[in-house]
């Protein structure tokens, strides 16, 4: 098969997978030796045509699988076009796409074939050649498989920025159901595993600066080795969205336990795409788009914002916990504990002012920081060029309060904006 063939092949097999944003990964640069590089703000990203933000080059080694799982397009039962890379061409792809100035790095998956230790091994393989044999020093995630031998594991951290491990569907019935040959309790295994070295490395290398520091000076050839990085943008996970039964709140409730059990950088969602020949277990028709984003707008929520897991999704009329397609999480929220609001603005604490529709982290650290030396009046909450359409019913400050506009039955509408559509870009195939 033509290597154009294949590319076009695996390249519409991975986009599947969400997980590829780059944030977190080692500063690396091309001036050290090498060709590439990497910093804190991200690679290069490309919107796919059904709106899905992903990162280049992102492919699979090969859709060939040998598990049957009833979610992928590439189960071993699934009558699709196969194809498989070789390492070699995939680190070929790798820097003739970097030397293009197409990409800055590499996300690479694959479908399990042989057994999950020769399918990790390949994946390695094209990150150990990129690294070692090529000099590359741009971003490489690789998405790694829970069964595979635990060394392999470990020596994959050694090569990629981030390291991620899907654990596919929310709760232990959903995979029981849909991916019977996947284990639930395989999957938090590895994930244990890699957050342990990962914060084994992390503790190595403060020690080897915080002694660096004290120490005295040393000349080059005698100064101790720095421990290497493991995987120093973290690991990630991505799981189905509506797929199964799992209603939001089992999403958001598995994710809060994933971050404070794993370390986890990142938690992706991904709505459930319907496939050819599917199982009768899977739903006919695909969840809302909308879905998906409130999911990572209640993600972000937890992460950055102080609200509990708990907090984000109400409990519905038949028991069912699931957020509001109308409204965003934190609007939603501000709505049904209108009695915490307004919020003084001049006196309110960080965690308070957090919690008002239309603070973002920044803005509130911009009103702490005027604040500190005066008042804060009306006509400053446009100079901080704060959206004042959504504030003002939520707070209040010097020459303003929203009065009863908090009790207006309409004020949910009025506050609702039409979601803008997703830019678009070519695609890089």
């Amino acid at each position: 098969m033509e290597l154009q063939t294949k590319l076009a092949i695996l390249a519409d097999a991975a986009k599947y997978d969400a997980s590829c944003a780059s944030s977190g990964s080692a500063k690396r640069h091309a001036a050290a030796g090498g060709i590439g590089s990497t910093t804190g703000n991200g690679i290069c990203h490309s919107w796919t045509p059904d709106g899905r933000c992903v990162s280049l080059l992102k492919i699979l080694l090969t859709n060939f699988c040998v598990y049957d799982c009833k979610y992928c397009v590439n189960r071993v039962t699934s009558n699709i076009p196969r194809a498989r890379f070789t390492v070699a061409e995939v680190v070929a792809l790798t820097l003739d796409f970097y030397r293009r100035n197409c990409i800055e790095g590499l996300f690479l998956s694959s479908g399990i074939i042989r057994s999950p230790d020769y399918t990790m091994e390949q994946l390695v393989g094209v990150a150990r050649s990129l690294r070692l044999e090529h000099g590359f020093k741009g971003y490489i995630h690789l998405k790694t498989i829970p069964d595979a031998d635990p060394v392999i594991l470990a020596e994959a951290g050694l090569y990629a920025d981030r390291l991620s491990i899907n654990i596919e569907l929310p709760t232990v019935q959903g995979l029981h159901q849909l991916a019977p040959e996947k284990d639930s309790a395989t999957i938090h295994h590895a994930m244990g595993q890699l957050h342990q070295h990962i914060s084994t490395s992390q503790a190595e290398r403060r020690a080897a600066a915080k002694t660096s520091v004290i120490s005295m000076p040393q000349s080059r050839s005698t100064r101790a080795a720095k421990p290497p990085a493991f995987a120093p943008g973290g690991q990630s996970t991505q799981m189905i969205v509506g797929a199964d039964g799992a209603d939001d709140g089992d999403i958001i409730l598995t994710s809060a336990k994933l971050y404070t059990g794993y370390g986890l950088r990142r938690v992706y969602y991904s709505a459930f795409s319907p496939i050819p020949d599917s199982s009768r277990d899977l739903p006919l028709i695909a969840p809302p788009l909308v879905r998906e984003h409130r999911l990572y707008q209640a993600d972000w929520l937890m992460r950055f914002y102080g609200f509990a897991a708990q907090e984000i999704v109400p409990v519905g009329p038949q028991g069912q916990r699931m957020l509001s397609l109308e409204h965003d999480p934190k609007l939603a929220w501000a709505l049904a504990h209108r009695e915490c609001f307004p919020v003084n603005l001049n006196t309110a604490a960080r965690e308070l002012l957090l919690r008002v529709p239309g603070l973002g982290v920044q803005s509130v650290q911009k009103l702490l920081a005027a604040r500190r030396w005066r008042m804060l009046h009306r006509s400053d909450l446009n100079q901080l060029k704060l959206p004042l359409r959504k504030i003002l019913p939520f707070v209040e400050c010097v020459g303003w309060s929203p009065g009863r506009s908090l009790d207006d039955p309409m004020l949910a509408a009025k506050l609702v904006q039409p979601m803008a559509p997703q830019p678009q870009q070519a695609s890089l195939f």
